[in-house]
């Protein structure tokens, strides 16, 4: 049985294949446009998810899709109502594209694809809640999303049971902790829906000191449960989402590209507290409503991975899952799965592990490109690979990883990868400027095998998606300045050898040469543009930033030998 999830219109669209309860594929539709975030129909994903999945769009025998737009305009329309005239401008401007786009998703797929078959709709965070629980290793779990708005909820507790997702507590627009978030984003001046990680980033450099004017902008119960105070916010009615009434209490926003005062971060650092705060009184209320020691989370919010690491600690759960894509991405493979689970009775035969979901490009295709470009290049064997990539590491040169089939969600998990030496204190710096562009609070991930996690960090979990923080060993810390932030964590990637052994193997070469079975790792791509997909997205990169070198399958590329190709980059990086 093959089905087929999309999200789309809002941010972040993608596509997912499920073949008899097996995600054979999924995608964000960016990785082919090269458009950061790219809102279109997911044409381009849904092509690949078929052609990889051995079938054309008449195989298929359901669509899932992400939300509900009916429930979604009603809300649009509602709140167009009730802010009637400041809203008329914003509602004049979104109603083209509902009449055109988003209430005609069959109308689309007959045109695009000459589908006739079965559209679903799922609720957009029921969608969330599976695209975490039905592919959990957990037979029961607690639940709990949240994010900016789906169709009018922001905010769920749940529990899933067999292939059974019940949501039986829910807070709805426009009182959400996801649009909170951005915000305050936008406040700092990043990009909203982009830059929310940024604003996690730079807490750990403040104190919170404004955590009592948060206090009064949003009032928290003890079950988590919360409201926001809306004088202080216009992103209900208007294009922009703070109130003057903001600027009065804070003072005036960061511009794009100003520098980062104290105050700055120390209203970052606020803003963490309180988020952190709603939701380990949410988790902990749902808890004791269910009494379980699995939790499950998804939707944006679940990116907030300092929040996550703490879960264990300040909560009674033991065991908690993050899908490699937890925001809207990931909402197509939840779609999905609730139509072979929920609505069509199929059993749950699914563990989500790992994340190379997305495209692959053979040995053959890799050097067909190099070939034909004209680059000049060495093919190594496995073995010679391995100890020359670890030893060139361990020289401190930044090398760009680009091995099988590309990860599916936000992370860069050892398939279209950037890796450095852990061990080298310049080597943040390095990377935010000669290769990342961006920022330099910017912190950078660690990856370590997962039998060695215990010993350089205070983990009580494996993470292989990368979407928990936690504290690096004190006595480790000096080991590990590039990976090692201002608080003394690590965003940090667990890799059994199973799960990749190239990346694996590669680690632990370093290991010989370093004492430290750890790499940064870093996304392949530089500010402003997706993660690279193909060979030459990943060339290209390679010879616009500081790499030093690129090994594509097995294949090494030096920057030094190619200077025909390059070009400066930074003046095109961008949010």
């Amino acid at each position: 049985m093959n089905i087929l999830g999309v999200s789309c219109f809002y941010h972040d669209s993608s596509a997912a294949l499920l073949q008899d309860g097996r995600i054979v594929a999924a995608a964000q539709e960016e990785r082919w446009t090269r458009k950061k975030h790219d809102i279109s129909f997911p044409e381009n994903a849904i092509r690949y998810c078929l052609e990889k999945g051995g079938i054309t769009i008449h195989n298929v025998d359901a669509v899932g899709f992400y939300e509900k737009p009916l429930l979604k305009f009603e809300r649009l329309l509602s709140s167009h109502i009730e802010t009637f005239p400041k809203s008329y401008k914003v509602f004049v401007q979104a109603l083209p594209s509902w009449i055109t786009e988003k209430l005609r998703i069959p109308s689309i797929l007959r045109k695009k694809f000459k589908y006739d078959g079965k559209v679903f709709f799922v609720e957009h965070h029921m969608a969330h809640a599976a695209s975490a629980f039905h592919v959990s290793p957990f037979e029961e779990a607690a639940i709990f999303t949240a994010d900016g708005v789906g169709e009018w909820t922001t905010t769920t507790l749940g529990l899933g049971r067999g292939t059974e997702v019940t949501l039986f507590k829910e807070l709805h627009f426009p009182h959400s902790l996801g649009l909170l978030y951005s915000s305050v984003t936008a406040y700092l001046g990043f990009k909203v829906n982009n830059d929310e990680y940024k604003v996690m980033g730079l807490a750990p450099y403040g104190k919170p000191t404004y955590y009592e004017d948060f206090k009064k902008i949003i009032d928290v119960k003890e079950d988590g449960s919360y409201r926001l105070d809306m004088g202080y916010f216009t992103f209900h009615y208007g294009t922009s989402m703070l109130s003057k009434r903001f600027e009065e209490r804070f003072g005036p926003a960061r511009k794009k590209e100003g520098p980062v005062e104290e105050r700055h971060k120390d209203i970052a650092a606020s803003l963490q507290k309180v988020v952190e705060e709603v939701v380990f009184k949410a988790v902990r209320h749902l808890y004791e409503l269910t009494k379980t020691k699995n939790l499950c989370l998804a939707g944006g919010v679940a990116l907030n991975s300092v929040a996550n690491g703490k879960l264990t600690r300040m909560t009674s759960f033991r065991n908690v899952y993050v899908p490699p894509a937890p925001s809207d991405p990931g909402a197509a493979v939840g779609a999905a799965t609730v139509v072979y689970h929920m609505l069509l009775g199929k059993p749950k035969s699914l563990v989500m592990d790992r994340a190379d979901l997305g495209p692959g490009f053979s040995h053959s295709e890799v050097k067909e490109f190099l070939d034909s470009h004209n680059i000049v290049y060495k093919e190594l064997s496995e073995k010679e690979l391995i100890k020359v990539v670890a030893k060139l590491i361990w020289e401190n040169n930044v090398v760009g990883w680009f091995q099988g089939r590309m990860e599916f969600g936000e992370r860069a998990l050892g398939n279209r990868s950037i890796l450095a030496n852990p061990c080298n204190a310049e080597m943040k710096d390095i990377l935010n400027l000669k290769v990342k562009h961006r920022e330099q609070f910017r912190p950078f991930a660690p990856v370590v095998t997962v039998e060695d996690a215990r010993k350089f960090f205070d983990v009580d979990v494996e993470v292989p998606f990368m979407s928990f923080v936690y504290p690096v060993k004190e006595s480790k810390r000096k080991m590990l300045p590039a990976v090692t932030h201002v608080d003394g964590s690590g965003r940090l990637q667990t890799i059994r050898r199973e799960a990749n052994s190239r990346y694996y193997d590669l680690i632990k070469e370093f290991e010989k040469l370093s004492k430290v079975p750890i790499l940064v790792n870093t996304s392949f791509n530089i500010r402003g543009e997706p993660i690279v997909m193909t060979p030459e997205h990943a060339y290209r990169c390679f010879t616009g930033t500081g790499i030093d070198y690129l090994v594509m399958d097995n294949f090494l590329i030096k920057r030094e030998d190619n200077k025909k190709d390059l070009w400066d980059s930074e003046s095109l990086a961008k949010d």
